[in-house]
C-alpha cells in the first residue's frame, strides 16, 4: 500500500504543541519514564548507530531505555514485545517485522496504558499513536532518478533492462520505496523492468542469488538494479563481481541505508549510489516523542505532537514526523557523509 499517495497534510488542523524539550524533567528525577526501543533486527550496520544515538538521547532527557530487537522474526518480536510491557515501559518505540500484523501488538500494548511510536516503517490497520520514519517514497524516487541521469549519460537517452530488489514480502517500507522507484520507471517507456523480487529478511544472500540467476536468465544484460537497502546492495554487487560487472561504469547499482562498506563501494568505483537516511534526527526525535507520551497517558498524541503529516495506516491518521534523506555518489562524498561526520575520510577511502 502506497501511504504518501495518501498524505493528508494537517499542520494547521493539529493542535498547538509544545516544543518536543519544553517539559522533560532533569536526569535523575525521582519519576523518570521508561521507554522500550523494539529493533526488527541488527542485520544491517546502521541498526547499531539507531540504537547508540537513541541510548544517548533517552538518557539525555533522563528515561530508562528496555532495548530489543528481532532477528527479522515476528515471534520472537512479539515475545519481546510483551516482556516490555511487564517490565513496565510506558511508551514502546517500534520498528515491525511484519507491518502487516504488527498492530496487534500496538492494540495490546494499549489494553495496558501503553502508547507505541512506529519507527522507520509503518505498520498498517492498528492504531499506531505517532510515527517517526524517513520519507521511503523520496528515497526510491531519489534512487531512480540517478540511474535516469546515469542512463542518459551512459547512452544519451534514458533505455535499459532495470531490476528491483525489493526486501521484506509486504513490508510497507519497501513497497513505499519501491512505488517512488516504479513511478519514474512509469515516466520512461524506454525502461524495461525485468524483475520485480521480494527477498525475506532484506536477506543480501538472498538478493544475491537473485541477481546470479537474473545475469544467467539475460546474458548479463542489465543495466541498472535498484535495492530497497544497502545490504541487499552488496548482495547483488557480489553477484555481478563474479561476472566482471561490479563497476559504477558498467550497472548501475543503487542502495539505502549508507552503510560503510557501500560507501565504499562508491568511493572505490563499484557502487553508483546509495541514500543516506540520517540515523541521529530519526532515533532522536523517536525519544522526544517517545518520552512525551509516556509522561503525559491522559492527553491526546495529536495534542502532543507538531507532525509533519499525518498518514492514514488503513486504521487511524498517524501523527508523523519525517526526517531526511540524502543521495550519495563519488561527486558528493566528502561534502555530505564525511563533512558532517558520519564517516570519516580514513574510513571511506583508507587513507
Amino acid at each position: 500500500m502506497n501511504f504518501h499517495r495518501r498524505l493528508i497534510l494537517r499542520g494547521l488542523a493539529l493542535a498547538p504543541a509544545m516544543p518536543l524539550n519544553a517539559w522533560v524533567r532533569p536526569a535523575g528525577a525521582a519519576d523518570k519514564v521508561k521507554i522500550g526501543f523494539l529493533l526488527k533486527t541488527m542485520q544491517e550496520e546502521r541498526y547499531q548507530r539507531d540504537k547508540a544515538a537513541f541510548l544517548a538521547k533517552a538518557k539525555a532527557l533522563g528515561a530508562g531505555v528496555i532495548f530489543d530487537s528481532a532477528n527479522n522474526d515476528e515471534q520472537a518480536q512479539l515475545a519481546a514485545f510483551e516482556n516490555m510491557l511487564s517490565r513496565g515501559a510506558q511508551a514502546i518505540v517500534l520498528q515491525p517485522v511484519n507491518t502487516g500484523t504488527a498492530g496487534s501488538m500496538v492494540s495490546l500494548a494499549h489494553k495496558s496504558g501503553v502508547r507505541v511510536v512506529g519507527y522507520d516503517a509503518m505498520l498498517v490497520n492498528g492504531p499506531l499513536d505517532a510515527m517517526v520514519m524517513q520519507d521511503s517514497w523520496a528515497v526510491g524516487k531519489l534512487q531512480a532518478e540517478a540511474m535516469v541521469a546515469w542512463l542518459k549519460a551512459k547512452y544519451g537517452s534514458v533505455k535499459g533492462n532495470v531490476v528491483l530488489i525489493r526486501g521484506q514480502p509486504g513490508d510497507s517500507n519497501a513497497n513505499t520505496m519501491s512505488s517512488g522507484v516504479l513511478e519514474v520507471l512509469k515516466a520512461n517507456p524506454g525502461l524495461t523492468l525485468i524483475a520485480d523480487q521480494s527477498h525475506e529478511g532484506w536477506s543480501p544472500d538472498k538478493a544475491m542469488a537473485t541477481t546470479e540467476n537474473l545475469l544467467t536468465k539475460s546474458g548479463n544484460k542489465i543495466d541498472a538494479i535498484i535495492c530497497n537497502n544497502s545490504g541487499m546492495a552488496r548482495g547483488v554487487i557480489a553477484a555481478l563481481d563474479a561476472q566482471g560487472l561490479a563497476s559504477a561504469d558498467k550497472v548501475f547499482v543503487a542502495g539505502s541505508d549508507a552503510d560503510l562498506v557501500n560507501v565504499q563501494y562508491i568511493a572505490q568505483g563499484k557502487q553508483a549510489v546509495d541514500v543516506w537516511k540520517k540515523i541521529d534526527p530519526l532515533a532522536e526525535t523517536a525519544v522526544e516523542i517517545a518520552v512525551k507520551l509516556a509522561a503525559n497517558p491522559d492527553k491526546e498524541p495529536k495534542t502532543l505532537i507538531k507532525a509533519d503529516r499525518v498518514i492514514n495506516n488503513g486504521a487511524v491518521d498517524v501523527p508523523t514526523l519525517v526526517t531526511p534523506v540524502v543521495l550519495i555518489d563519488k561527486s558528493n562524498l566528502d561534502s555530505t557523509i564525511i563533512a558532517e561526520g558520519f564517516y570519516t575520510h580514513k574510513q571511506v577511502y583508507g587513507n
